[in-house]
């Protein structure tokens, strides 16, 4: 087990951020801590157990500098991504509207999406908006509150799918994005995606409109990608292993360096980060970390805290997370996958840490049926690496304090 972790070192502008080759600080806490985990760790490759953990530690003048530990973490492993790509299409979509440079075209301004393709279902309103109307800005806070699928989806449509993926390709970023969620759609009617029209209302006035799209290029991956022993389709079993060819895909190196280039943009590579201002990174932020109960618009007050929060709390009903811990985060949670990505804070002991895990819970192997053991394993697994990892930060040396004062949000209900 030693041997899956391997210490990483970074190169940003010249500023070698090293770390000792004899430290080995996740394998020994993953090992100290083996009962908590149950039988979960003695079977890390039928688990699909994979860890990223990144300790960060500031310098006199406050600049973070970051060391990776890895568990297991296997790129060319597959794992549906699920919800947590999201956070990629949040991103696009503004660094889109930046692009576009039009006047009177922003994340608040008003939008109507047609419908002229098979499959597409066309939008004019949203009740939940306080407007009633939609817009990229909402369907963003929709996206990270509660991980609302149709929020993707017309994200998804906004930015058009080969701009979607060759966009993240130029950044760096090997993953695939091929589909819509939670709507089944053929390959075809994925690569096509609806007309926008963007609009002032009062008086009607069009401020840009966007013609229907098709990707011509096939993002598909390569080679067959089979898992399970069967699956159910259509109501129906089918006792072959289920094809995720088709399907998203991202490794949790490219999902732990997203939230990077949004917590930390300065801090990457130019031509890795999204063309995002000041005031875009602090949306994103906002949203990331926000809770049910401090959203108005849409009202998630019935919500737990942990709704979408599953280091940490995952695997606890009607928790309170306290206001001083901050988790900005994305989570994914499909075909018996549980994935969380997420900078956590603590504001009031200052700690900081990065820490993005998946495991695969599915004792029947087969996908698709709805029958995986997210409560009793998935969850109650990321709850306990988060809790383990956020309690030896408390306990961890630091030569410096971090400011975390830009992480300071004002999260008063809307």
């Amino acid at each position: 087990m030693n041997k899956a972790l391997i210490p990483i070192c970074f190169l940003i502008f010249g500023l070698k951020l090293t770390s000792s080759q004899n430290s080995n600080e996740l394998v020994k806490l993953l090992a100290s801590h083996k009962e908590e985990f149950g039988d979960v760790l003695e079977y890390p490759e039928e688990y699909n157990i994979q860890i990223l953990y990144t300790q960060i530690n500031r310098d006199q003048n406050n600049t973070p500098h970051f060391t990776s530990y890895q568990y297991n973490a296997k790129p060319k492993r597959y794992f549906y991504p699920a919800s947590s790509i999201k956070i990629f299409a949040a991103a696009l979509a503004l660094e889109k509207i930046n692009l576009l440079g039009i006047k009177d075209l922003n994340q608040d301004t008003f939008l109507a999406i047609d419908s002229s393709y098979s499959g597409q279902t066309a939008v004019k309103s949203d009740s939940t908006s306080k407007s009633l109307k939609p817009s990229i800005g909402h369907y963003i806070k929709k996206l990270f509150v509660v991980s609302d699928n149709d929020a993707f989806n017309r994200l998804y449509e906004f930015i058009g799918q080969k701009t979607f993926n060759e966009t993240l390709q130029q950044k760096g970023y090997n993953l695939r994005m091929t589909h819509r969620l939670s709507i089944s759609l053929s390959q075809d009617e994925n690569k096509h995606t609806n007309g926008f029209t963007f609009y002032k209302e009062q008086p009607y006035q069009v401020v840009y409109h966007q013609n229907p799209a098709n990707s011509v290029d096939n993002f598909t991956a390569n080679q067959s990608i089979f898992m399970g022993d069967s699956y159910i389709k259509n109501g129906i079993t089918v006792d072959t292993p289920m094809d995720f060819k088709e399907k998203n895909y991202a490794s949790i190196y490219d999902l732990q360096k997203v939230i990077k280039a949004i917590m930390f943009p300065e801090y990457i590579a130019p031509q890795e980060r999204f063309n995002l201002t000041t005031d875009d990174y602090h949306f994103l932020r906002q949203y990331m970390s926000q809770l049910p109960r401090e959203t108005l618009y849409p009202n998630y007050s019935k919500l737990p805290d942990n709704y979408c929060k599953f280091f940490l709390y995952g695997n606890q009903n009607k928790v309170k997370i306290p206001r001083h811990i901050r988790i900005f985060n994305k989570i994914g949670n499909a075909y018996g996958f549980s994935i969380d990505n997420a900078y956590v804070v603590d504001l009031e002991n200052n700690i900081e840490f990065l820490l993005t895990a998946v495991i695969y819970t599915n004792k029947n192997n087969t996908l698709n049926d709805g029958i995986y053991e997210y409560d009793t394993i998935g969850f109650p697994f990321l709850a306990k690496l988060g809790r383990l990892i956020y309690d030896y930060e408390l306990k961890r040396d630091r030569k410096h304090q971090p400011n975390l004062d830009q992480f300071k949000l004002n999260y008063d209900i809307e």
